[in-house]
């Protein structure tokens, strides 16, 4: 039997059917890869956003770490200055309302004693807080009354009540004052 040739080539149309198939199965495997490298890709750059995101997550919780640390060093003994605070104010008051006949050289050693304690809190960033003469505020002062008052603008600290302080930033304790007010 004999098979009819194509003139343009020499070959049979079974052969060239062949051909086309085989062509065919060439473009759809390199679709087929093409589409396979496309999705490596976007799966590449989800996994390359993931560990930039993981990275930068990582590196803020270094950051917070190490704050934390140094919050913990600096503020460590906050706890026990503020239990040390009534102390100092008894010690104050002691010394304010002094009776005329106390012995001079025992004064002297409760003002030493409330003047080392003073020293000993600066030293670890205990500072009072001004009052008197400032303008009101809140992070600073608590107001718990008012006085008249010609000569200072209202909402003005007239008279501190208790001394508030702080520790390098943070306030331990607001200072109790009273506010002048305009008079009536």
């Amino acid at each position: 039997m004999a098979t009819k040739k194509h003139a343009s080539d020499g070959r049979t149309p079974a052969a060239e059917a062949r051909a086309e198939a085989a062509a065919e199965a060439r473009a759809e495997a390199a679709g087929e890869a093409g589409d396979q490298v496309l999705e490596l890709r976007s799966q590449l750059e989800v996994a390359h956003s993931r560990h930039l995101r993981l990275a930068a997550d990582f590196e803020n919780f270094r950051k917070r770490s190490r704050q934390d640390q140094l919050d913990t060093v600096q503020y460590a003994s906050a706890a026990l200055v503020e239990r040390l605070l009534p102390v100092l104010d008894d010690l104050r008051l002691a010394l304010d309302h002094t009776p005329a006949e106390v012995d001079e050289g025992w004064l002297k050693g409760i003002r030493l004693t409330l003047q080392k304690l003073e020293e000993l809190l600066a030293g670890v960033g205990v500072e009072p807080i001004e009052a008197v003469g400032q303008a009101f505020d809140p992070k600073f002062h608590e107001a718990v009354g008012s006085e008249a008052s010609d000569e200072l603008p209202e909402d003005t600290v007239v008279i501190e009540l208790r001394r508030g302080y702080r520790m390098h930033d943070r306030v331990l304790r607001p200072a109790l004052v009273k506010l002048a007010r305009l008079p009536d």
